[in-house]
């Protein structure tokens, strides 16, 4: 039997893709279609989704970040217009993070820098998994290891210009500036699946799964 795994708030597939080309039985979820198969997609509600895919053993979770994260902080930040959407925004997060910790044993949560009550197991960054760029990026992990990195490149990348390094920081506004930059690295969302994917089965196996 393969372990299950749900991947939530992602339309690009990087991830879900990833774990399984590791042998998990995946299902993803966003409010837009999947770039990946649609037949392997809920597309709606993430909180529906949990519902209506059950119990499974690991969630990876890509929470909308505008209004928690703290480069927003002088549009939502206290005193700023938009701070109640701040705050309604945490209280969706951490329902998101709490319901997926009861539907699957093993959650890990990205983020980027934010005002969550709960701190950040650990931040990764691209460059340590092969990508010549930088965007500091953030894990909330639940029965889970950290990640370890695997080819570290910092010394080449600090060879290109600024904007080459920082290119996401640098993209000029566009309809899809929001979709490039959310969408995981190849390189991070490998170390996801064979670095968790690997804990998950070698513990799903002694449980007799």
């Amino acid at each position: 039997m393969k372990s299950k795994a749900l991947v939530l708030c992602e339309f690009s597939d990087t991830v879900s893709s990833a774990l399984r080309r590791r042998g998990f039985s995946v299902m993803s979820n966003d409010l837009l279609p999947s770039e990946g198969d649609p037949d392997l997609h809920i597309q709606g509600d993430c909180f529906d989704a949990i519902d209506l895919v059950g119990k499974v053993d690991l969630v990876v979770m890509h929470p909308p970040c505008t209004c928690i994260a703290v480069s927003g902080n002088s549009t939502y930040g206290r005193g700023m217009p938009k701070h109640q959407e701040r705050l309604e925004a945490i209280e969706w997060t951490m329902a998101l993070w709490e319901k997926a910790q009861a539907n699957a044993d093993y959650v890990a949560m990205e983020n980027p820098v934010n005002v969550l009550p709960v701190r950040a197991t650990q931040f990764v960054q691209p460059y340590q998994f092969g990508h010549l760029e930088q965007k500091k990026t953030g894990f909330w992990l639940h029965n889970l290891p950290p990640l370890i990195e695997t080819n570290n490149v910092y010394d080449d990348m600090m060879k290109l210009p600024k904007n080459k390094r920082e290119r996401l920081h640098y993209l000029p506004p566009s309809e899809d500036r929001w979709r490039i930059r959310s969408t995981t690295f190849s390189g991070i969302a490998d170390a996801i699946a064979d670095q968790w994917g690997s804990y998950v089965e070698q513990l799903f196996k002694l449980e007799g799964g």
